[in-house]
C-alpha cells in the first residue's frame, strides 16, 4: 500500500465519521518558541490550550513535520527520520477516550478491501498510562484484545504535557509487533526496536501548574472541556504496510536512496556503515525538498541554518561514499518525483526550489575546498612539530566557523598519518548545544506560554477598522501589566490593553505596527507597539502617560495619521518594487522577505546574483513610472483557493487561513495576498529611490528603497553633494566623474612614488642595521626598533633583507617598529644555519608579542607578533633576545 493511499484511507475514515478535514500547515509555524511544526498538535495548540475557541468540534489532517532533535540518529534506526507525516484526529470538547480508542481500533483492523489498514489484531499491542484505569477498561471491553497486551506504563512514555502550565493528561500507544527475529519477547516495555509504535492517543482531561519538570507538576483539576489529540505515523505504518525494515525504504524516499547508490556505484545492503549514509541522503534531500517548498532558504541562522544543515550533512554522506562531486541535480529531481503526488507544489515550483538547492551545493563544495586547504595546513604544521594529533579546538574551528565535518577531518588526518582530539571535540560540541538548548529554554520561557490571553480571546476576534478609520471608539476589555490580568494601570506604567475594536495596525506582514494613542475618560495611552499575541487578538503596549484606565472603561483607539500614511506609502511600494522585478527578472525572482515602515521598505527575493546597475535603474524606473501612471489600489476578501486562481502571488511560508485579503494595484500586474494597509491609487505612493541592493544569503537578494518624502530628501542631500564637488573641483556636474578618476590616478601614482622612495630609504638602512649585530652563541643577532613605518609589509622586506645581508653564517633578524596608527609590530626572520642551530622565528615572535600585550607567531622562517604597549617596543627586543640565548643553551 503506497504512502500516499494509507494517507487517503486515514482520512476518508474520518471524514465519514463527522470530522472536518484541514490541509497541512506550513512547516514554517508561527508559534515563537518554535521554529518548525515539529509535532501533529503544533498547529491546534491555541484550541487545545483553550486560548483560542475552535471553529470545529472534530478535525483530521496530515500534518508536514520537521524534528532534528534525533538527527544523529538518522539511518540508524528503522524510524527516525526528520521530516515526516503525522495523521491526527482531533476532539475539541466532543468525543474522549471511548470515541478514540473505537476509531482508532476500527481503522487499524478493518480489512483493506473494506477501505481499512487491514492490521491483525494479533499484532497489535497497547500501553497505557500506569494510573489510568478508565482507558485499559475501554480497550478491552471495546476492543477484544487479551489483557497480557495491554501494558502500563509510567509519566515517562505515557503522559503528556509541553512542560509549560496549561493542558496535560494521559496516552495510550498502540504498537505493532515485527517478531521475533526482529527482537526479544515481552512487549513494548521491553523498549525493543521489534515493537514499532503507530499510533499515540492523547487523552487532554487536566490543567497543570507549577511544572518543575515535564513529569514533574501538579494537577489543579479536570479541564473544563476535554480534548483528544491523536498522531499516527504515516511513515511507520507505511514501511509496515510495504513489507520493508525502515521508513527509508518505503515508496516516497527509496528513490532518493537508490540514486544515491546509483551514483556512488556501491551497493546498498553489503556496508552498514554506507547504508546508513544512503539513508541519511534519502531522509535529508527529501527534509530539504519539503522546508525549501514551504520558504525556508539557506542561512547561517534560525530555520535558514537547520536547512543548511540538512543539505550538507547529505553533501558529506555522498563524499564519504566517493562522490565528490555535485549530486543534487539528480537527488532533488528523484525527490520530487516521489513526493509531487501527495505534494504537488514540489513540482508545480521545482525550478525555484532546484535554484536554492543548487546554489548551496556549489557553495559548500567550494567551502570544502577552502576547508580542506585550511586542513592540510594544520596537518603540515602538526607534523612539521612532531605531534601526532590535531587539536580538538582546531577541528572545531574548521567545523564552526567553516562548516567542515568532523568526519572528514579524521578522514584527511587519517590519510596523513594523524589522529584528531575527538573528545576535546566533542567537548566543545557539547559546549555549544548546552548554549543552544538554554537559549531554546529562555526563549521558549519567555514567549510560549500565552495563557495569559485566553479569557479575552473567549469574547471573540478583535475588529479592526483601520482599512477605513483611523479612530474608533471601544471599551477595555483586558489589562496586563508585567505579563498579569490587572483590573487598572496608573500614570507612568507600562500595560497591554485589549480592545473589543481597534483602528491600530498590529505588526504582520512585513508592515511595522501603528503609532498612536488610546484615550478615554481622564486617560491618555502612548501606544508603543501593537502585536497579536494569539490568533484573532490584537494587543496594544502602552504606556500610561496620564490618569488611570481601568477595565470596562470606554477607550478610543487613534491612529498617528501622517506615520500611517508613510506606512502606507512604502507597503504600496513594497508591491511596486516586487512587480518591477518580476517584469525585470522574470517570475522566479519571488518574495522571501519583507519590511514597511515609514518612509523606507526592504524586500528580500529568490536570485543568485548581484543586479547590474542597469537592472536596478530599470527596475526603479518601472516602479516609478506606475507611479505616475496612478494606478488605482483595489482589495478583495475571497476564498483562498480563488485568490491563487486568480494569480495572486503569496508568500512561501505564510499562515493564510480559508479567506484571504487580495490586493490589486493596477489589476493583474501587482497582484498579493496582503492584510497589510495601502494607499487609495499609486501616485499617493511617491517617490521611490533605490538605496541598496545586497546579498542575504546563497540564493536571496535584497533591495532598500527610501519612499516619498524621505526618498526627496535623500535625492536632495545627494543634490546639495553634487552642488559642492562642482565648487570645489571646478568641473560642471557631468565632468565631475572624469575629474574624480583623474584626482584618483593622481593620488595613486603619488602615493606609489612615496612608497618607492620609502622602500629605498628602508634599504639604505640595511647597511647600518647589519653593524649593530650581537653574537648570541653562535648566532649573529640584529635586534633593533627601527622608529615608524607605513606598513607591516615594509617592516617585513627590511627584516628579511637585513637577515639575507648576514650571509649563510648562523643570523637571526629582529625589527621593530610602529605601523600605520602606531600599532607595535615585532617581525622575526632566521636563516637555515640559525634554524639547525635551534632558532625558530615562531616562538621568537611568540615571546615578543607577549611582552607587547598582545599574541603572534609564524613559520619557523620568518614571523609576526604585535600587541597594544607601544612603549614595550625595547623590552619585546630584548625578549627576544633572552629567549634566543635560552634556546641555544
Amino acid at each position: 500500500m503506497k504512502t500516499a493511499e494509507i494517507a487517503r484511507r486515514y482520512l476518508d475514515y474520518f471524514e465519514k465519521n463527522g470530522h472536518t478535514i484541514l490541509p497541512s500547515a506550513s512547516l514554517v509555524t508561527d508559534d515563537p518558541a518554535l521554529l518548525f511544526t515539529v509535532a501533529g498538535m503544533v498547529p491546534f495548540i491555541p484550541y487545545l490550550s483553550g486560548d483560542v475557541p475552535s471553529p470545529y468540534s472534530r478535525v483530521a489532517d496530515n500534518q508536514k513535520c520537521i524534528r532534528t532533535l534525533d538527527i544523529d540518529e538518522v539511518g540508524k534506526t528503522p524510524r527516525h527520520g526528520t521530516f515526516f507525516q503525522m495523521l491526527g484526529n482531533w476532539s475539541f470538547g466532543d468525543y474522549f477516550k471511548e470515541g478514540a480508542i473505537r476509531f482508532a481500533w476500527e481503522l487499524l483492523t478493518t480489512s483493506e478491501d473494506d477501505g481499512g489498514l487491514g492490521f491483525d489484531p494479533a499484532d497489535l499491542w497497547v500501553t497505557v498510562y500506569e494510573e489510568d484505569d478508565e482507558a485499559r477498561e475501554l480497550w478491552l471491553r471495546l476492543t477484544g484484545i487479551p489483557e497480557e497486551r495491554i501494558q502500563r506504563l509510567g509519566k515517562d512514555s505515557n503522559y503528556w504535557s509541553t512542560g509549560l502550565p496549561g493542558p496535560a493528561g494521559p496516552c495510550s500507544e498502540i504498537f505493532f509487533d515485527r517478531g521475533p527475529e526482529y527482537g526479544v519477547d515481552g512487549g513494548p516495555a521491553t523498549d525493543d526496536d521489534r515493537y514499532v509504535e503507530i499510533w499515540n492517543l492523547v487523552f487532554m482531561q487536566y490543567e497543570i501548574t507549577d511544572v518543575r519538570s515535564k513529569y514533574d507538576f501538579t494537577i489543579v483539576g479536570e479541564l473544563p472541556a476535554k480534548n483528544i489529540d491523536t498522531g499516527m505515523g504515516l511513515e511507520r505504518v507505511a514501511f509496515l504496510k510495504q513489507g520493508v525494515d525502515n521508513m527509508y525504504e518505503t515508496d516516497q524516499v527509496r528513490p532518493v536512496l537508490d540514486k544515491a547508490v546509483e551514483l556512488s556505484g556501491k551497493t546498498y545492503g553489503e556496508v552498514h556503515e554506507d547504508d546508513v549514509r544512503f539513508r541519511v541522503v534519502a531522509d535529508h534531500v527529501r527534509s530539504s525538498l519539503m522546508l525549501l517548498s514551504d520558504g525556508v532558504t539557506p542561512s547561517n541562522e534560525g530555520r535558514g541554518y537547520i536547512l543548511r544543515r540538512l543539505m550538507r550533512r547529505a553533501i558529506r554522506a555522498m563524499r564519504l561514499l566517493g562522490v565528490d562531486g555535485p549530486t543534487f541535480a539528480e537527488l532533488f529531481a528523484a525527490s520530487r518525483d516521489a513526493m509531487k503526488e501527495a505534494y504537488p507544489e514540489v513540482e508545480a515550483d521545482y525550478a525555484r526550489l532546484s535554484q536554492y538547492a543548487l546554489a548551496e551545493e556549489a557553495t559548500f563544495l567550494r567551502t570544502l575546498a577552502a576547508g580542506s586547504e585550511l586542513l592540510d595546513a594544520s596537518v603540515e604544521e602538526t607534523r612539521r612539530a612532531g605531534g601526532r594529533s590535531l587539536s580538538g579546538s582546531e577541528a572545531f574551528l574548521l567545523h564552526d566557523t567553516y562548516g567542515f565535518p568532523i568526519d572528514l577531518t579524521m578522514e584527511i588526518a587519517e590519510e596523513a598519518g594523524l589522529s584528531v582530539d575527538r573528545a576535546a571535540f566533542d567537548s566543545l560540541m557539547q559546549e555549544q548545544r548546552a548554549r543552544a538548548k538554554a537559549d531554546a529554554r529562555s526563549r521558549k520561557r519567555q514567549l510560549a506560554d500565552t495563557s495569559v490571553y485566553r479569557d479575552f480571546r473567549a469574547h471573540g476576534e478583535t475588529v479592526f477598522t483601520g482599512y477605513s478609520d483611523l479612530e474608533t471608539p471601544s471599551s477595555v476589555l483586558g489589562l496586563l501589566v508585567d505579563g498579569q490580568p490587572v483590573t487598572r494601570a496608573t500614570q507612568g506604567q507600562i500595560a497591554e490593553v485589549i480592545l473589543a475594536e481597534t483602528a491600530l495596525y498590529a505588526e504582520s506582514g512585513g508592515q511595522v505596527a501603528d503609532k498612536g494613542v488610546i484615550v478615554g475618560p481622564g486617560f491618555e495611552l502612548d501606544v508603543i507597539d501593537v502585536q497579536k499575541p494569539v490568533p484573532g487578538l490584537i494587543s496594544h503596549t502602552v504606556e500610561v502617560v496620564s490618569g488611570e484606565v481601568g477595565l470596562g472603561q470606554p477607550a478610543t483607539s487613534v491612529v498617528d495619521a501622517v506615520n500611517r500614511r508613510a506606512a502606507q506609502q512604502a507597503h504600496s511600494a513594497t508591491h511596486l518594487v516586487h512587480a518591477a522585478l518580476r517584469d525585470t527578472l522574470g517570475t522566479s525572482a519571488t518574495q522571501a522577505g519583507s519590511l514597511n515602515r515609514a518612509g523606507y521598505m526592504r524586500f528580500d527575493f529568490s536570485w543568485n546574483q548581484a543586479l547590474s546597475e542597469a537592472t536596478k535603474s530599470e527596475i526603479e524606473e518601472i516602479a516609478n513610472n506606475a507611479v505616475r501612471d496612478n494606478l488605482e489600489v483595489t482589495t478583495r476578501v475571497l476564498p483562498l483557493d480563488e485568490a491563487k486562481a486568480l494569480g495572486a502571488m503569496a508568500l512561501f511560508g505564510e499562515k493564510y487561513g480559508e479567506t484571504v485579503r487580495m490586493v490589486d494595484i493596477g489589476g493583474p500586474w501587482s497582484r498579493e495576498l496582503c492584510a497589510g494597509t495601502h494607499v487609495g491609487r499609486s501616485a499617493e505612493v511617491g517617490l521611490i529611490s533605490l538605496v541598496s541592493e545586497s546579498s542575504v544569503g546563497a540564493s536571496n537578494r535584497r533591495v532598500e528603497a527610501l519612499v516619498g518624502l524621505d526618498a526627496f530628501r535623500e535625492l536632495a542631500a545627494e543634490r546639495a553633494i553634487v552642488s559642492q564637488l562642482t565648487t570645489h573641483l571646478k568641473a560642471p556636474r557631468d565632468q565631475l566623474p572624469a575629474r574624480i578618476a583623474e584626482l584618483q590616478a593622481n593620488l595613486k601614482a603619488a602615493e606609489k612614488r612615496i612608497a618607492q622612495f620609502e622602500a629605498k630609504a628602508l634599504g639604505e638602512r640595511v647597511p647600518g642595521l647589519v653593524e649593530r649585530a650581537q653574537q648570541v652563541g653562535p648566532v649573529r643577532v640584529v635586534a633593533h626598533a627601527i622608529g615608524a613605518v607605513g606598513a607591516a609589509d615594509d617592516l617585513r622586506t627590511l627584516t628579511l633583507q637585513v637577515r639575507d645581508r648576514m650571509g649563510t653564517e648562523p643570523a637571526v633578524a629582529a625589527l621593530a617598529a610602529l605601523v600605520g596608527d602606531d600599532r607595535p609590530v615585532v617581525i622575526v626572520a632566521t636563516n637555515d644555519a640559525a634554524r639547525n642551530a635551534g632558532a625558530k622565528a615562531g616562538p621568537l615572535a611568540k615571546t615578543a608579542a607577549a611582552v607587547l600585550g598582545g599574541g603572534g607567531g609564524g613559520r619557523d622562517d620568518v614571523a609576526q607578533g604585535g600587541g597594544p604597549d607601544a612603549h614595550a617596543l625595547a623590552a619585546a627586543l630584548e625578549a627576544v633576545v633572552a629567549e634566543l640565548r635560552s634556546a641555544l643553551a
